[in-house]
């Protein structure tokens, strides 16, 4: 059963409001998204940076909700591939989708759609199963990113640069998303929980 994201708490009435409440949080969410990225620390031996992509991508599932947070995200990448520097390091252009970050670009699709999906199911109300949420998530990511850059590298050095050195700052953000999301819920909802 769907319950409210906490950006449903604040979304109007009327139709015409509602609709440019939504429009305003894609749009806030891209530019989110796109200042989470330029958190950028460049791995030497990875083509991939560490970024705080992720933890934005997860968190606009959970406040946006499925559809608008996918939306989002795909307005993200149309803005970079089109010429906007909302990637890493402020980079722009379509070739960043085919380079060997773009299975990780494309995961932010699936993952904030699975994230918003579970977060309008309310998981994302005790850190517990938020934890759950954006681990999942965080996977997807990774599963995708991984698939990619293989392309790019061999088996043998794949998880060396595509996986092992981000497992730290990826545990950091699941936590910081999971302790944030229930508080934002709590001091945002409408009513207790």
């Amino acid at each position: 059963m769907r319950s409210d994201t906490l950006m449903d708490v604040f979304r109007p009435e009327t139709k015409n409001s509602a609709f440019i409440y939504d429009l305003t949080l894609v749009l806030g969410a891209t530019v989110f998204i796109a200042l989470s990225a330029q958190v950028a620390i460049p791995v030497p031996f990875s083509p991939v940076p560490i970024t705080g992509q992720t933890l934005a991508v997860l968190l606009t599932g959970a406040l946006l909700g499925s559809r608008l947070g996918a939306l989002a995200v795909l307005l993200y990448l149309l803005e970079g591939s089109l010429g906007l520097p909302v990637f890493a390091g402020a980079q722009t252009g379509i070739i960043h989708l085919f380079g060997p970050t773009g299975g990780y670009l494309a995961g932010f699709v699936p993952a904030v759609y699975l994230t918003g999906y579970l977060a309008e199911r309310g998981w994302d109300r005790r850190v517990g199963r938020a934890l759950f949420i954006f681990s999942a998530g965080t996977i997807l990511i990774f599963l995708c990113g991984l698939v990619w850059l293989w392309q790019f590298t061999t088996w043998a050095q794949l998880a060396g640069v595509g996986l092992w050195p981000f497992l730290p700052g990826a545990f950091l953000k699941i936590i910081s998303a999971a302790l944030l999301a229930p508080v934002l819920r709590r001091f945002f909802a409408r009513s207790p929980e």
